[in-house]
Formats: structure tokens, C-alpha cells, sequence
């Protein structure tokens, strides 16, 4: 049997959100491994085996899957969103470089999904409609300064901004940081989108002005985009749209 090993994106939480690809791979696969939460949004069947793991052992993760599909398994690693985006990828890639060398002829493939970075934006309209840059808030993987000095470039650059793992538990002051400093770099009244659980039945959406935001708008469920200085609001009886125009002015 010829072993392979797939890394796919299971969207940011609608099943209708998984694409057909990924589908027809879970379909043919004989090991599911990923995060516990994501495997468990896999159905159990005859002849599919499944290893959920904890969130932070991502290389180990990673060489137990090159592993199986080394000895013939076909194993499909799952994230949500795209796997490509702060996601078990990279992981996969960087075990395969550290990893023997037969490692690096086997059939890997990268199965693209909707993020939860554009599920979101989907949702309030365009908001991501020109330049844009996505940053990962968490400082479990780069140091603190790093983020400082990324934030401080992406608004001078006036990019929109869409942040992934605002704030947790574990973090809760680090997003706070983030609204200070946008408030006084901006220092304009540009939308901030606050998009919870986007696509699943506990889906929220809240728009406010940059100067409004407050750091328990989010947590680890939650996708915000920061608007750049042309992005604009429609207002209506809803949640008002935001898009950013493909053209700027200047």
C-alpha cells in the first residue's frame, strides 16, 4: 500500500465551509491526527483511525503523521481555517527538513480551507479589499517586541490588519497593549470588527470605532480586523457593512 499524508484545512467551523478536496481525503484516509478539537469534528468509521493531541506538541504531531504515511498509511493531518495559516503546515515541513531523508519523497500534499480571517471578513462585507496583512497576537512562538514592531509597520504602512488569537486565558493583557497602541498610532476613528465563532451557531458580529474598542470584545474564538484609514462603513439596521475601496485616495 502506498502511503501518503495530507495536511488540510477544515474551515473556520460550518461543516458547508470544508471543502470538497478535504472531504474526499478524510474520505479515503486510513489516520486523522491534529488538535483535539479538530479531530473531534471528524466522524468516526470502520477502518479510520483517530489521534487527537494537545495544541502545543505541533512537531511531534507532525513526525507521528510522516511516520504513519512513511509505513503506507494514508493520514490526513487537520487544522481549521487554511493549514497554510498559522496552522500545522508549517509544522509538517519543518519536521520533514529535520527529519530522515526519505522522509522528503513521500506524497505530501497541502489541501487548502476557508480561514477563519476570511470567513470573517465575508461576513462584514470587504473589509480586507486592498492591501492587508494578518499578524498572530500570541507570543507562545516570538517574543513580545516582535509583534510591538510588526503592528507599529503594518499601521504605518496603513495596511488593514486582521489579528489572529487576540486574547486567551492565559494572555489576557497582550491584546489590551495592541487597542493602546492602534489608538494612539491611528488616532482616527476606523472600523474594528469583532467576529466571534464566525459560521457556527454562536457566530457574533460587532463593529466599533477603533477609539470604542476594549480588549473584552475578544478572546480565542474571536477574529478581529482593523480597518486601514479608507476603509469605510455602510450603516443599516444590522451590523453595518465595512469594505475597504480597491482604490485609495490620497
Amino acid at each position: 500500500m502506498s502511503g501518503w499524508l495530507a495536511v488540510a484545512g477544515l474551515g473556520p467551523g460550518a461543516d458547508a465551509l470544508v471543502t470538497p478536496e478535504v472531504t474526499a481525503a478524510l474520505a479515503e484516509a486510513t489516520d486523522v491526527i491534529g488538535y483535539i478539537p479538530y479531530v473531534a469534528r471528524v466522524a468516526p468509521r470502520p477502518g479510520l483511525e483517530l489521534h487527537p493531541s494537545d495544541n502545543r506538541v505541533e512537531i511531534d504531531r507532525s513526525r507521528h503523521a510522516l511516520e504513519l504515511a512513511a509505513a503506507g498509511r494514508r493520514v490526513v493531518v487537520v487544522s481549521s481555517g487554511d493549514p497554510g495559516v498559522f496552522a500545522m503546515a508549517a509544522a509538517v515541513f519543518e519536521a520533514v527538513e529535520a527529519g530522515p531523508a526519505g522522509w522528503r519523497d513521500l506524497d505530501i500534499r497541502v489541501l487548502p480551507g476557508i480561514t477563519a480571517m476570511l470567513a470573517a471578513a465575508a461576513r462584514a462585507g470587504a473589509p480586507l479589499g486592498h492591501d492587508f496583512c494578518a499578524i498572530n497576537l500570541s507570543d507562545n512562538l516570538k517574543p513580545w517586541e516582535l509583534i510591538e514592531k510588526r503592528l507599529r509597520l503594518a499601521v504605518e504602512a496603513d495596511f488593514a490588519m486582521a489579528f489572529y488569537n487576540p486574547r486567551s486565558k492565559a494572555r489576557p493583557e497582550g491584546f489590551g497593549k495592541v487597542l493602546d497602541l492602534l489608538k494612539e498610532r491611528c488616532a482616527d476613528t476606523r472600523p474594528v470588527l469583532f467576529a466571534r465563532a464566525v459560521s457556527t451557531p454562536e457566530e457574533t458580529l460587532r463593529v466599533v470605532p477603533l477609539p470604542e474598542a476594549q480588549p473584552g470584545m475578544a478572546d480565542m474564538r474571536t477574529m478581529v480586523i482593523v480597518g486601514s484609514s479608507q476603509t469605510r462603513v455602510i450603516a443599516r439596521d444590522s451590523v453595518p457593512f465595512v469594505y475597504t475601496p480597491r482604490s485609495v485616495v490620497t
